[in-house]
């Protein structure tokens, strides 16, 4: 076969069409700091929750004294306390929040220190169970006072 200039033209398209087209890596999603104790398996589940929604998550396993100083650091009253706190974007993410609160937040940049589902209700993220029933819970907002609010209803 004689290499013609038309040729090079043909094998140039060709090598062009068969080359992986550049892609763009998706934009990583917030980045969420998760302090928990070491033996807490309901908070992997919930970090699991948050990294399947697109967040990043670095998790720090500590003894309860310490973690109930990132608490105070944070200014998560006790009336929501929970298993695990994060932090995202200077807000307290206090216990099972599904990742849509927390993304609305994120959106909204409301005025609040964080929010929170306190103690650890049955179907919220990290904590279903397959052989019983979801119930609805709320998540509050609470603010460096300590004052809470609903924030929105979760119903299963």
């Amino acid at each position: 076969m004689k290499f013609t200039p038309s040729l090079a033209i043909v094998l140039t398209a060709a090598c062009l069409s068969a080359a992986p087209i550049a892609q763009t890596k998706p934009s990583a999603g917030p980045a969420v700091s998760v302090y928990k104790t070491p033996t807490c398996g309901c908070c992997s589940k919930w970090v699991d929750h948050m990294k399947k929604a697109g967040f990043q998550v670095t998790v720090t396993d500590m003894p309860q004294n310490s973690l109930d100083n990132v608490k105070a650091k944070y200014k998560v009253p006790a009336a929501a306390h929970s298993c695990h706190t994060a932090v995202v974007e200077g807000y307290a993410i206090e216990g099972h929040v599904p990742a849509t609160e927390v993304k609305r937040l994120l959106k909204e940049k409301q005025k609040v220190a964080g929010i929170a589902v306190p103690g650890m209700p049955l179907g919220s993220p990290g904590m279903e169970s397959p052989s019983m029933t979801a119930q609805p819970y709320d998540v509050l907002s609470f603010d460096a006072q300590g004052k809470t609010k609903v924030y929105a209803t979760i119903k299963p």
